[in-house]
């Protein structure tokens, strides 16, 4: 079926141009890269499930360190335990394929590049993605996710007794892993639009007090609790990365600006 789409939908273009494709063979192309990627978390859930004990003590070391004395974490139901290490596996096996996952991504991305020397960014484009989102998993295991158990944790007292359930902490924990994921592309993201000449480091600065507008405003709606404390664990990292994002912008532009002279004088010739 994929051959037969291949040949139909993929026609040679005018001038011996590369072909044209149908909106058909694109939708094929994203099915198949979706099974893909699939199929690689699935391997990845199953190497984590031969660790997944391991693995559950290291997702919830950060709360149970800051629990307060003779506070536990609990569960109400009888499968809850049980529907947390399928979900850690799931999470672990997103981690451990993302380097394939953002391939696959990328082999959907590289086909809208229509200069070549863009083309040949699939390596730059994996590596940064990947640790993007490693660091920002670690990053909020460590530091944001710590921060706000601890938070909700000094609300404890003689009348008051902190006893999250387990499946409330790891969806709260699930949620701030993912943002930070995501937060954490911001330098990847800069880096692709400067070496495509999209961007620079002095646009960048410019639109800096814009930008910190809109971080503080972004950081107040994915902050699960509305206290300012929390607002600004989320804020400040992005603030960091934009101002890396401005670093970044800087080093690369140099980068693409040689070629244009040299553009002008063949198209003077």
């Amino acid at each position: 079926m994929n051959l037969h789409v291949a040949r139909v939908l993929r026609q040679p273009g005018p001038d011996g141009q590369e072909p044209v494709v149908s909106l058909l063979y694109h939708l094929d192309q994203l099915r198949r890269r979706i099974v893909y990627a699939c199929l690689a978390i699935a391997v990845g859930m199953l190497i984590s499930f031969a660790f997944i004990k391991p693995i559950f003590d290291f997702v919830f070391a950060p709360i149970r360190s800051v629990l307060p004395p003779g506070s536990k974490l609990i569960y109400t139901q009888p499968g809850e335990a049980f529907s947390i290490w399928v979900q850690i596996a799931m999470i672990s096996g997103v981690v451990l394929a993302s380097p394939y996952v953002m391939y696959q991504i990328w082999c959907l991305i590289a086909p809208a590049l229509y200069q070549r020397h863009h083309k040949r960014f699939a390596a730059s484009f994996i590596i940064l993605t990947s640790a993007g989102f490693l660091c920002g998993a670690l990053f909020n295991h460590y530091v944001v996710f710590r921060a706000m158990v601890a938070f909700f944790a000094s609300f404890n007292s003689g009348t008051l007794a902190f006893m999250p359930r387990l499946d409330d902490v790891f969806g709260l924990y699930t949620k701030m892993l993912f943002g930070m994921g995501l937060v954490f592309q911001m330098p990847a993201i800069v880096f692709f639009l400067a070496r495509m000449g999209l961007v620079t480091a002095r646009f960048l600065l410019k639109q800096f007090k814009y930008a910190f507008l809109l971080i503080f405003i972004i950081a107040a709606i994915i902050t699960p609790t509305p206290d300012p404390l929390n607002q600004t664990i989320f804020a400040l990292p992005m603030v960091g990365l934009y101002l890396i994002g401005i670093l970044i912008a800087w080093i690369v532009a140099p980068v693409a600006q040689p070629d244009s002279p040299r553009d002008d004088e063949s198209g003077d010739d």
